[in-house]
């Protein structure tokens, strides 16, 4: 049996060798020497044991040799996992060890399981095993296969995990009687491959496993598997074909004797809910569609409780957070549901901002005014990089509110572009899509949805595979009061007069008991009148991410709908940052209710929660991803009136 290595015959010796079946307790030696004659003197009587003779004390009796192969706990035990045939060819080579030649074996196997041992090529001497029904080489390195090196007698070839490009190779001469062929896992690509998984090539064929490959023409496929009359059982899932919404309803009206397909059995109810949609195959969208979904935002830290209290002229420090992910992009699906247009990665706010008629009398408020100013953006804004991290575009769909054109001179862009984290940066073919710019709170409510609507459906496969990350970030801004010009606001002055002439008329009017009140309401406005409109200047955003993690999306290639969990980036709280939250929360709650009521404020609350045993919530946001699937006929037909 020798045979060139990286072949299925070098693997079979390998593995027999690896049994030890010449070998003590197995084969001929000393320990059993009195139980078989010489070869050179009677050969006519070689393969007939002796009866058992009381032997010298090195030879050991069958039912010990057999203990010493059987016993868990033997050093000559067999592997556990070991196979049936395994156990009796150890037994057979102790009871009569003569058997075991090259024409014994290539008559003895039926099934042959060769699974991750380097395999490339299948060899004409596979051919020798007369009897062989099973060949499995999964999890190898086979690209193709000579099918006239197959024995004519195999009813089951699994070729699992292996490289192979196209099934035209196993064409050329398939075994007739074969009922199984699983070929998942593998390369096969190409429209093409429905061209060999006709009738003509496998007659018998009851079970069939193309899945998790890169075949992509559902129509083509179905169209040929068509004429297997005796498939039951197929497994397409894991394909980029399987990823169109109508896909297990078309598969299952156009093969009226499938009974089980994904290892799912078909329902009569199945069949009944999706009669005649293999009529309309070809005026269904090949394309996949998703729906993102991002819930609630926990365990943030409120970074603003750690900053200093600002002066009359700044910093003026706000904070906004939002979640992005990566998704694929499309460039075919510009026809499709809504129309996107490239702009800047970030809105830059403007280098000179009016304050107003006046300085406000607490920085909080205008610290308040830019927080609104942040969640007045677009409710999605999905943005896409390039490899540099200083180059940015964003996807904005037709329903949000474009951002405004480019700034003409290319350094004023570098200095308010902001500072980007690398893990902001997608990698190539995807894009970065971001929720709404939000304020602290201690549950951020996102309230995000995106349809995602894409035809490349090979890429697609790739990304799923790969899977989606997850950030959250944190997005400061500094903002700073500019020094006044000398320039009076006519708007202003016009204002101060108009405010001036009022109250000279009221002050006419009124008694003597209101000309204090009036003299008071003059001073403010002519301190309005004096003051001249104050210009806000924002420093570049900068971005700091909070947490970051990896969604695996495998399971929707894998046939489940939907793929929901709760990312949990750990804790970046601490007990003295919710202490200070509290605090000022508690705070300004009492104020607000003082001025309301015109109560006296009561007592601050009890900081009870902040115990020995007190955690602060851990970062976590809720994520969603749902591959669309269609119920039936009627749900699938609707979109083509749409």
């Amino acid at each position: 049996m020798e045979a060139p290595p990286g072949t299925v015959s070098a693997a079979v010796r390998e593995h027999l060798r690896q049994l030890c079946l010449h070998e003590f307790p197995c084969g001929t030696g000393s320990w059993n020497k009195s139980r078989f004659l010489p070869q050179t003197r009677r050969t006519w009587r070689e393969l007939v044991p002796r009866e058992e003779v009381a032997g010298g004390p090195g030879e050991e009796t069958v039912e010990d040799l057999q203990g010493l192969v059987s016993s868990p706990h033997s050093p000559w035990a067999l592997l556990e996992g070991s196979s049936a045939e395994d156990r009796f060819l150890r037994q057979l080579a102790i009871q009569n060890p003569l058997l075991l030649k090259d024409a014994f074996f290539y008559s003895y196997f039926r099934s042959l399981r060769v699974v991750d041992e380097q395999v490339s090529l299948v060899d004409k001497d596979l051919l020798k095993f007369s009897k062989l029904e099973e060949l499995v080489l999964s999890a190898n390195h086979i690209v193709e296969i000579d099918a006239v090196n197959l024995p004519p007698t195999l009813k089951v070839l699994e070729l699992y995990g292996n490289s192979v490009t196209s099934m035209e190779c196993l064409c050329a001469r398939p075994p007739p009687a074969l009922q199984h062929l699983g070929l998942g896992h593998n390369r096969l690509l190409g429209p093409l491959q429905s061209l060999y998984v006709t009738d003509r090539h496998w007659p018998n064929l009851i079970s069939l496993d193309l899945g998790f490959n890169d075949l992509t023409d559902l129509q083509g496929m179905v169209a040929s598997l068509r004429t297997l009359q005796r498939l039951r059982l197929l497994v397409l899932q894991g394909n980029p074909l399987a990823l169109v919404p109508y896909y297990r309803g078309f598969t299952i009206d156009s093969l009226a004797r499938l009974c089980v397909l994904d290892d799912l059995i078909v329902s009569p109810s199945e069949k009944h809910q999706f009669r005649g949609l293999s009529h309309s195959g070809e005026f269904l969208a090949r394309e996949a569609q998703f729906a993102v979904t991002i819930g609630n935002v926990r365990g943030v830290l409120d970074t603003s409780v750690l900053d200093p209290e600002p002066g009359p002229q700044g910093p003026f420090i706000t904070y906004s957070y939002y979640v992005t992910y990566h998704f694929m992009e499309d460039e075919e699906s510009e026809g499709s549901g809504f129309v996107e247009v490239l702009t800047e990665v970030v809105q830059p706010a403007p280098s000179m901002e009016r304050l107003g008629e006046e300085v406000p009398e607490e920085p909080a408020a205008t610290a308040a005014a830019v927080a609104e100013e942040a969640e007045g953006s677009p409710e999605s804004v999905p943005t896409t990089t390039s490899q540099s991290a200083e180059m940015g575009e964003s996807m904005v769909s037709g329903r949000s509110t474009p951002l405004p054109g480019s700034i003409d001179s290319a350094e004023e862009l570098a200095k308010l572009r902001p500072r980007i984290d690398p893990q902001l940066c997608p990698s190539p073919g995807t894009v970065l899509f971001s929720t709404v710019h939000k304020p602290w709170a201690d549950v951020i409510h996102c309230n995000y949805e995106m349809q995602h609507t894409l035809r490349d459906l090979v890429p697609l496969k790739a990304f799923l595979l790969a899977g989606t990350t997850v950030t959250i970030v944190e997005e400061k801004i500094t903002s700073w009061v500019v020094a006044p010009t000398s320039v009076e606001n006519p708007l202003t002055a016009k204002k101060g007069r108009g405010e001036k002439n009022k109250k000279e008329t009221e002050h006419s009017k009124e008694g003597k008991d209101r000309n204090n009140k009036a003299a008071a309401k003059e001073q403010k406005g002519s301190k309005k009148k004096r003051e001249l409109p104050k210009e806000l200047h924002h420093d570049p955003p900068i971005l700091r991410v909070l947490g970051s993690g990896l969604v695996a999306l495998e399971p929707l290639l894998a046939g489940e709908p939907l793929v929901s969990t709760v990312c949990n980036f750990g804790v970046i709280r601490t007990v003295q940052s919710d202490r200070l939250t509290l605090f000022r929360d508690s705070k300004n709650k009492k104020g607000k209710k003082g001025v309301e009521t015109g109560k006296p404020k009561s007592k601050a609350p009890p900081l009870a929660v902040f115990e020995s045993d007190y955690q602060p919530e851990p970062l976590t946001v809720e994520v969603q991803i749902q591959l669309n699937q269609y119920r039936s006929t009627e749900e699938a037909l609707r979109t083509l009136v749409v």
